[in-house]
């Protein structure tokens, strides 16, 4: 028997929910569904450039539950790509939460940082004051 599946803290949701090749009727088009857990980890390894680890923490996972998450959404979205199908995005087991994410202007490191945490003003990794918020809006 399985663990059950933790849930997963996403900060979006998606602006679209359907992606489909253009000149396709839908009802022509097979579906493959992407869970939000599976688009959060996209968005925040592959656009916002995260590493694993930190982008692990905002999901509240583990870095090898992560890297499963994102493998699995990775190999959807190519199968999509190259065999023209539907994407939809909706489900998985989530919750959502504000969470801020900083950037260090000294370094370019990135971390999440809670609402309702203190923060010392220093960069992590380098200890620099010089930083500023990232707008994670699609």
């Amino acid at each position: 028997m399985s663990r059950p599946i933790k849930c997963r803290r996403i900060q979006h949701q998606p602006c679209r929910a359907w992606f489909k090749p253009v000149g396709i009727p839908m009802v022509d088009l097979e579906e493959v569904n992407v869970t939000l857990d599976e688009y959060e980890a996209v968005r925040l390894a592959d656009l916002e450039d995260l590493y694993q680890e930190q982008a692990a923490e905002m999901m509240g996972v583990s870095r090898q539950t992560f890297g499963n998450i994102l493998n699995s959404a990775h190999k959807k979205i190519a199968d999509c790509l190259v065999n023209g199908k539907v994407i939809k995005i909706e489900g998985g087991k989530y919750a959502t939460q504000d969470v801020d994410m900083i950037r260090c202007n000294t370094c370019s490191y990135k971390w999440a940082m809670k609402n309702d945490d203190v923060h010392s003003g220093r960069c992590p990794q380098c200890g620099s004051l010089d930083q500023n918020g990232i707008d994670f809006d699609l």
